[in-house]
């Protein structure tokens, strides 16, 4: 393992990783970690090139920039190896001439979260943990259920009682025992972080332990390595509690210490116009509690723990945030199936709504080269679906009929 510190963002105090801390001793949960490597001793050991022979397709295929130690960690869910599509008709119509979509949706449990609950369960498992525990609005959830399911862990999930169905029934199809409260998603989460402390269980919040962090970083590793070790000029996505948008930064970052890479491409956070905390915080330096008014429900984070990472990764990447309304995730949602065949549940296209938005706006130019991370799939949240499609025609059993919609259709 090349871990060799962890180091408070806010005070900058270092801690040896087999103390075990999630937080800084002195600040508190306002003093997140941040997990540092030997990048030197990565560079001598490891070659880029020597990863085309790997047949591994998994994230565990860059275990050298990973916080685990060797073992059996690897067996378990195919997490990674997602799909990096160029997309012409979607490019056209965003007015991008070079436009790119990793389709996080096909992780196990349907999710870009599963890159984080594979590293959580692996360190669970190394620690010795036979339960673990986290809140969330619906994807963290599911992955870390079926995650641990796969490799014989016992799962606690708090959920708002807002969360989509689809996920819940994940969550009870992979047997996880599911608490849903009847409050908001802070409610959650402090009742879940109540109850992990209570009971010694292993915490999988994104938002408070840092090695997850490192997991979701991996999808960056990933694309850097389909690009060809180049970076794109922009990576969208969505924002809620800001840990997505933190590990996209911090995986290319890696890549640049060891010389992978040579730049990390401007990041663009896009967060609900009805729950853009982060996105104020940017503009206005203050952090402060928003209303969870959105659809889409993965990013519906009023009160995100992680904004100093994402905040810092999008100054460092020279990157930017946006906005978008409802209506503007159910157009992306219609547009991308359209153009691309891939159905993204709302949160998963909030990143291509804001990339629209930023195209339109002239803060990306038409000839850059952009790649949108499609977070989740739209199976997850059939209603939020149904909701951007056109409804079915209804005719009677009858041909005339048919005919007739065929026409209106241009299929006469």
């Amino acid at each position: 393992m090349n871990v060799t510190e962890l180091r408070c963002i806010k005070c900058g105090r270092r801690y040896h990783p087999d103390r075990g801390n999630l937080v800084c001793d002195d600040c508190g949960r306002q003093g997140l970690l941040e997990v540092e490597y030997d990048y030197r001793n990565i560079a001598r050991n490891h070659d880029r090139d020597a990863l085309a022979a790997v047949g591994d397709r998994t994230m565990w295929r860059y275990a050298a920039f990973l916080p685990v130690t060797p073992g059996d960690r690897r067996s378990g869910l195919l997490v990674g190896g997602t799909p990096l599509y160029r997309a012409q008709r979607l490019g056209q119509a965003v007015g991008l001439t070079d436009l790119w979509v990793k389709d996080e949706g096909l992780n196990p449990t349907g999710s870009l979260k599963d890159r984080a609950s594979a590293l959580a369960v692996a360190r669970a498992l190394e620690s010795g943990y036979n339960t673990v525990a986290c809140a969330s609005t619906g994807n963290a959830a599911s992955s870390l259920a079926g995650n641990a399911a796969n490799r014989g862990l016992r799962s606690v999930i708090f959920v708002p009682s807002r969360a989509p169905a689809g996920k819940v029934a994940q969550l009870l199809i992979y047997g996880a025992t599911v608490i849903s409260v009847d409050g908001t998603y802070e409610q959650t989460f402090a009742l879940s972080e109540t109850a992990i402390e209570e009971r010694g269980w292993y915490n999988r919040n994104a938002a408070i332990n840092p090695y997850l962090v490192e997991g979701k970083k991996t999808v960056a590793l990933e694309l850097a390595e389909q690009f060809g070790w180049k970076a794109p000029d922009w990576v969208a996505l969505s924002v809620g509690d800001g840990c997505t948008l933190a590990g996209v930064y911090k995986g290319f970052y890696d890549l640049v210490q060891v010389g992978w890479v040579d730049r990390i491409p401007r990041l663009l956070g896009v967060q609900a116009e009805g729950c853009a905390p982060i996105y104020r915080a940017l503009a206005t330096g203050r952090l402060e509690p928003a209303p969870e008014n959105t659809l889409a429900d993965s990013i519906a984070v009023g009160k995100p723990r992680n904004p100093d990472k994402a905040i810092q990764a999008v100054k460092n990447s020279q990157g930017s945030m946006v906005t978008v309304s409802d209506e503007d995730i159910l157009d992306a949602m219609r547009l991308l199936g359209r153009t691309t065949g891939i159905f993204g549940e709302p949160a998963g296209v909030a990143g291509l709504a804001g990339l629209r938005k930023a195209v339109a706006s002239g803060l990306v130019g038409s000839g850059e080269l952009a790649v949108v991370i499609m977070t989740g799939n739209g199976l997850k949240d059939i209603a939020s679906g149904t909701r951007a499609a056109t409804p079915p025609v209804r005719i009677p059993p009858d041909p005339e009929a048919l005919e007739g919609v065929l026409g209106a259709a241009g299929l006469g």
